[in-house]
């Protein structure tokens, strides 16, 4: 009888990026997270050492570790066609407005504009790859779909994607002021109100007047119901304006829309 090959040992020195634990395979035994040649369990994309979610469909990167668990795999199949399933839903229902247009003569249908639509449903097309971006372009990507969904009511999905974009903003490395706020916007909608003062707070440690730092406190404010301080970030808000806004600062003319907007609303007090 031949005996069983020996289980090769771990390579020495090789820990996790995550939790500095002595790690080997393709995920740590000791926290869950992804090694070198770990791969997607959803979309088989090769996972970054140490990731939280894959960069391509968004699944839980700890998923592959719970092998056993019926509801980790269902939790990833419900990550990976969520996209497509809004795709579709949306073709659907502008498909739909157009053949009504088009037999009818009433003026009662809704209006769906086509900004409205995912990508996917305006361009017949998949979902855009994001593996494909730049970290800052994904980050960005993530901001402004958060930013939609909310506009729209979309509770629901703000908290799906509000997660995967805060970690790819977060993997940017250092922020400057205006990667700060997209960070602590996307966690005050998502309900996180205690990252949205952390960035804030770094914003106005460093430019006291700037005023996209003065927006997202005053959001984080109204977030945790002190409307006082929310009060006061706005006063300061209205008054660092004009000087402000004279610095023509990047970020500044990324939000002109919000500023404009927020200052028009703040004055109408």
């Amino acid at each position: 009888m031949t005996s069983p090959a020996p289980v090769p040992a771990p390579k020495s020195g090789a820990v996790c990026p995550s939790c500095q634990a002595p790690a080997s395979g393709k995920f740590c035994s000791s926290c869950g997270a992804p090694l070198a040649g770990a791969q997607c369990a959803a979309c088989g994309t090769d996972l970054t050492p140490g990731a939280k979610f894959c960069h391509r469909c968004g699944t839980p990167a700890g998923a592959k570790a719970d092998a056993r668990g019926a509801v980790a795999s269902a939790d990833r199949s419900l990550a990976s066609a969520l996209p497509w399933a809004v795709a579709a839903i949306a073709l659907v229902a502008f498909i739909a407005l157009l053949a009504g247009q088009h037999f009818s003569r009433s003026n009662t249908a809704p209006e769906v504009a086509p900004a409205d639509l995912p990508a996917a449903a305006q361009s017949g097309g998949a979902p855009p790859d994001i593996s494909q971006m730049t970290p800052e372009e994904r980050a960005e990507r993530l901001y402004d779909r958060v930013m939609a969904l909310n506009e729209r009511g979309r509770a629901d999905s703000v908290r799906f994607f509000a997660p995967m974009a805060m970690q790819a903003y977060r993997m940017l490395g250092a922020l400057n002021a205006d990667q700060r706020y997209d960070l602590g916007r996307i966690a005050a909608v998502s309900g996180d109100a205690a990252t949205a003062r952390a960035e804030a707070d770094s914003i106005l440690a460093t430019q006291p007047q700037h005023l996209l730092g003065l927006l997202l406190a005053a959001d984080a404010a109204r977030a945790r119901g002190d409307q006082a301080s929310e009060t006061s970030y706005l006063r300061r808000f209205v008054g660092a304006e004009p000087a402000e806004r004279a610095k023509q600062l990047p970020e500044y003319q990324q939000h002109a829309n919000e500023i404009d907007n927020r200052f028009a609303k703040t004055r109408a007090r």
